[in-house]
């Protein structure tokens, strides 16, 4: 017998760390999601926490293309989704298309850091999304000239992720052996012991 969502969602926390937000622990990638719809109100906290991310000289060179459920751009996203994500996302209430502006307004000069800062902003987006009770999955698994062309986006803005949000579904309605096993498989980190280094090639002490 497959696990349930909820019981799948306890199954992914992190184990807890005394002093780091739980909301931090709590955000895992799922492919499952409900068909409930996600109020406009709860959209506009997910950008407003990106909205607060930091950036090279305050640039905020982010932008966000959303498409909810029955629109015509969450079905231009879902389009150009590629590989397993097409088989699943589509059923996320709400797809996302992550930009950013890759020049600065001020100069045009090259901005090298605004995907950089597009993912700062997106890693508030998603820890505001698990806070409210939504689910998140960011995707690279899609075709940039379809979408671009079917979008109408300019050059001179790199792309980002699509990012799947919604309400966490059933595992059993992904319909596929492999999509459930990667539903219900644990989830792991390196330690920081190979992250976190005092000098290249030897870890930090800490704590």
């Amino acid at each position: 017998m497959s696990l349930s969502a909820s019981e799948v969602n306890i199954l992914k926390h992190a184990p807890a760390v005394d002093g780091v937000l739980p909301v931090i622990h709590q955000r895992w990638s799922p492919r499952s999601f409900a068909a409930r719809d996600v109020t406009p109100a709860d959209l506009a906290l997910v950008f407003e926490a990106a909205r607060w991310a930091p950036s090279s000289n305050n640039e905020q060179p982010w932008h966000y293309i959303v498409g909810v459920r029955g629109s015509e751009t969450h079905a231009k996203i879902a389009a150009s989704l590629a590989g397993f994500n097409k088989n699943w996302a589509p059923n996320a209430p709400v797809l996302i298309l992550g930009l950013a502006h890759s020049r600065f307004v001020r100069n045009g000069n090259p901005n090298t850091y605004a995907l950089y800062d597009l993912g700062a902003a997106t890693a508030l987006l998603v820890v505001q999304a698990t806070a409210l009770g939504l689910a998140t999955h960011q995707m690279g698994g899609f075709d940039r000239d379809a979408i671009r062309t079917s979008l109408g986006i300019p050059e001179e803005y790199a792309l980002g992720s699509v990012i799947a949000l919604g309400y966490l579904g059933e595992p059993d309605a992904l319909g596929d052996a492999e999509l459930i096993a990667r539903e219900l498989a644990p989830r792991t980190r390196k330690p920081l012991s190979e992250m976190v280094h005092s000098a290249w090639g030897e870890p930090a002490r800490l704590g």
